[in-house]
């Protein structure tokens, strides 16, 4: 009964723009869960929310690493008028990169701060702060971006809507 009210909590809450693990800890909490031990559920639960993120977003990840792969005969090292150097990729190979540039904060965190990182999940009063930080930082980003409001950041108009420098900062805040 607990893993499958667990299982709804992860799986109704990984769509929305909150914290799946969280609340999932909030859950453990509130059900008496015995957490010292949860490694093998938490890891299925999350394979579970992974599993049904690729069935859903199959068409759209199978056009990227084509796109990718294809891709991957395309590229070129070019140098701008300033003398710099760039890439030249098509969109699936650059959104692909960007992806990966991404994921490299939670990579370093992954490797040299896991240890410190599992025992702030250990505190539920961690996680209820972290709660509140994420929706302030929720709220202020959708006041921020409501219609008729002067961005603070420059105009985009890099490849993809999104710049490297800007999909960095989206793996920090992630």
């Amino acid at each position: 009964f607990e893993a499958v009210i667990l299982g709804l909590v992860q799986g109704l809450t990984e769509f929305l723009p909150v914290s799946s693990s969280g609340h999932l800890e909030i859950g453990k909490v509130l059900l008496g869960v015995e957490t010292s031990d949860d490694l093998l559920f938490t890891t299925m639960v999350h394979t579970a929310t992974v599993l049904s993120t690729i069935v859903v977003f199959r068409s759209q990840i199978w056009d990227l690493l084509t796109g990718f792969f294809t891709g991957l005969k395309d590229w070129k090292i070019s140098k701008n008028e300033d003398g710099s150097y760039f890439f030249s990729c098509n969109d699936q190979t650059d959104y692909l990169l960007k992806i990966a540039v991404s994921m490299i904060p939670i990579f370093i965190v992954g490797v040299f701060f896991k240890d410190f990182v599992e025992g702030l999940f250990g505190s539920i009063t961690v996680v209820g702060f972290a709660l509140l930080a994420t929706a302030a930082l929720l709220f202020f980003s959708d006041y921020a971006s409501r219609p008729g409001r002067e961005s603070i950041f420059p105009a985009n108009d890099s490849r993809n809507g999104i710049s490297y420098w800007q999909a960095f900062a989206v793996g920090i805040g992630q």
